[in-house]
């Protein structure tokens, strides 16, 4: 529930970037009106066809039962847990330990992973890997995502009207006190993309917390998702997994760490916090089997 809210006041703080610059710098012209409607069918097309073009970038191979039997087993068996259709199946032919769940809705998802990841988790790290990734597909985080990614869309768009406004719009002395602010001006071409980045950037790394408590609830065991995430970290630094940096958010784990600057600019919350979470759930739930045993 707390992840929840963080992700609606952040998606809040999007559209309230989005009405300032229309209304405070701007104004109601039908040029931003085209603007964001450009902006929201773009992202629109996206979304429908973002299963697609996700598994294009990153060439991920769809395979059958009987080519990967124990993988199909393994994902029927934690669909069967969380009552959720069964997603096509995908592998991407790569060296590199990664995973992601992809396609708008339960009925439509996808989920992929690496010959790297196959190769390097045990059995049980990798059940966790896949039951993160089918809670992202429970949640509809790639909803979320594509509300993001259009309201964010759209504030860049504005931004680059005004910038354009800016150097190829006469100006005049009466411009002093009947055109825009220009200090808002400024601050609409520089800072509003940045802040639509940052906060589309935290929304991801909130639905990675909840997509990591989804996987220690399906499996009961937190601290296997904590261990792969440690190795998949170790990994991902040396050989990650390349493809369009937009399609980082899915991914499992991304190559990008550090601290204050390197977490806000990141798609993804520090594996330290992550296990760190992972563990108090596992105290959690050792605390409730205790008190259950004791009751009984």
């Amino acid at each position: 529930m707390r992840n929840q809210i963080k992700t609606a006041v952040l998606l809040a703080l999007l559209s309230a970037i989005l009405i300032a610059i229309s209304y405070w710098v701007i104004g109601g012209t039908s040029g931003i009106i085209i603007g964001i409607v450009i902006a929201a069918v773009t992202n629109l097309f996206s979304w429908y066809q973002s299963d697609k073009i996700a598994l294009a970038a990153y060439r991920a191979v769809p395979v059958s039962p009987q080519e990967a039997p124990g993988l199909y087993q393994m994902v029927q068996r934690l669909c069967a847990r969380a009552n959720l259709p069964m997603p096509r199946i995908y592998i991407v032919p790569s060296s590199a330990a990664n995973a992601f769940a992809t396609g708008r809705d339960p009925e439509h998802a996808a989920v992929a992973v690496t010959e790297g990841i196959l190769n390097l988790l045990p059995e049980d790290e990798l059940e966790s890997v896949i039951a993160h990734e089918l809670t992202h597909v429970a949640n509809r985080d790639t909803l979320t995502q594509a509300v993001a990614a259009t309201i964010a869309g759209a504030i860049s768009f504005l931004a680059q009207i005004v910038s354009y406004s800016v150097w190829y719009t006469p100006y005049s002395r009466n411009d002093r006190n009947n055109g825009p602010n220009p200090l808002g001006m400024l601050l609409t071409i520089f800072l509003a993309p940045i802040a639509a980045t940052v906060i589309q950037l935290a929304i991801s790394r909130t639905r990675e917390f909840s997509a990591d408590a989804g996987s220690a609830r399906l499996t009961g065991n937190p601290r296997a998702l904590a261990r792969a995430l440690q190795r998949l970290e170790a990994t991902a630094r040396q050989l990650p997994l390349q493809a369009n940096p937009a399609f980082e958010p899915l991914l499992i784990m991304n190559g990008f760490s550090g601290q204050f600057l390197g977490n806000l600019f990141s798609s993804h919350p520090s594996t330290e916090a992550r296990v760190e979470a992972l563990l108090k759930l596992e105290q959690e739930q050792l605390s409730r089997t205790s008190e259950f045993s004791f009751r009984r």
